[in-house]
């Protein structure tokens, strides 16, 4: 049977999910029905970087991480991946920082992911590769001589033409994504858009079943919709810690409405704008005052970053503000909570909410 290589920023070994993300669950009950390797970023920055990942083994899943120094996490994390890629495949140009120095990062902390995986792998592997941090890694598996196949998965969205041309290393990327034999994206428009930029920028060609080819590339382009396991949640919301979340929280509410949002601090899921909203909708429809709670839970997320570092204090002053104009000594109309909760406590606090507010920009 072959065996399950996956490669992302992150390794972590997901138990009761607490402020997990989605692909870290994703990828973790995936592994955990199959077996095989996870290897990654440990999260940890050390002052001197070691010449092999870290190796242990727990439930039928290998973990191989790796410790970043000062330079690559300024660079390669801070720098390029998420204040260059992840603003900008979220088609904020305004908050993209173009600086080659982060380029460079990026490119010398793939390389190294790929001289430290590559001793791990076996032929007869399948290496599936995980998100915008990632996509020059397979290239550098291939220069290697890896000859195994490689897929690589897009988390995050894929920018149309005319926003991705504006990086000045645009086709190099490109180019290293065609080195997958297979690329999955999240939705239709991603593909659109990729194989616009193919077919429009590099002269390529696309065919109808997804073939991508462009001089010496020939690639696999699909949309892979991800997504939680329903009856793995379900059961969850059923558990006895579930059902004893759901009663604290109604017993709380006193008989109120709870709508509940629950997002990672991120200027791309339209928080602030949630909570003008629902400013909004106290003020125009004043019979929901003293009878709706708003419950936004939002773990905070690159917490050294300035754009985030403001943004929590913005989301902060909002509440505070709404709370202050329509709070009653018997009712606060958002609590705002500023921690992570297992996934486990999530389905008790999603059985007692009658509204689920999503809202990314």
């Amino acid at each position: 049977m072959k065996r399950l290589v996956i490669v992302s920023n992150r390794v972590a070994r997901v138990k009761n999910k607490s402020g997990a993300g989605g692909l870290a669950v994703a990828l973790a009950s995936t592994l955990r029905e199959s077996g095989g390797v996870w290897f990654g970023w440990s999260g940890k920055v050390a002052e001197v970087a070691v010449d092999a990942p870290k190796i242990s083994t727990t439930g039928g899943v290998t973990y191989a991480t790796v410790d970043l120094n000062e330079d690559d996490y300024r660079d390669y994390y801070k720098g390029y991946a998420n204040g260059t890629l992840w603003p900008l495949f979220h088609y904020r140009v305004d908050l993209t920082s173009f600086d080659r120095s982060y380029y460079e990062g990026y490119l010398r902390v793939n390389a190294l992911f790929a001289r430290q995986l590559a001793p791990l792998l076996k032929p007869d592997d399948i290496v599936w590769v995980h998100d915008y941090h990632l996509i020059p890694l397979g290239e550098e598996l291939r220069r290697m001589g890896c000859t195994m196949p490689i897929g690589f998965f897009l988390h995050i969205p894929f920018p149309v033409p005319q926003i991705f041309t504006t990086l000045f290393n645009h086709k190099k990327l490109v180019r290293s994504l065609l080195e997958y034999d297979l690329v999955g994206l999240q939705t239709k428009s991603d593909v659109k858009a990729l194989v616009e930029y193919i077919t429009q920028e590099m002269g390529g060609t696309v065919s109808g079943d997804g073939i991508a080819n462009y001089r010496k590339y020939t690639s696999r382009i699909g949309a892979f919709p991800i997504g939680i396991d329903p009856e793995e949640f379900s059961a969850l919301a059923c558990s006895p810690d579930a059902q004893h979340q759901s009663e604290r929280m109604k017993e709380s509410l006193a008989g109120r409405k709870l709508v509940i949002g629950v997002d990672r601090l991120d200027y791309t899921k339209g928080l602030l704008e949630r909570l003008r909203a629902f400013d909004r909708l106290l003020e125009l429809y004043p019979d929901n005052q003293g009878h709706i709670t708003l419950v936004q839970i939002t773990p905070r997320s690159r917490s050294d970053v300035p754009e985030y570092i403001d943004m929590r204090h913005e989301l902060e002053a909002a509440a505070g503000r709404i709370n202050g104009r329509f709070a009653e000594f018997d009712w606060v109309p958002v609590r705002y909570i500023n921690r992570a909760y297992s996934q486990r406590s999530l389905a008790g606090l999603f059985r007692a909410s009658d509204v689920g507010l999503v809202t990314p920009l």
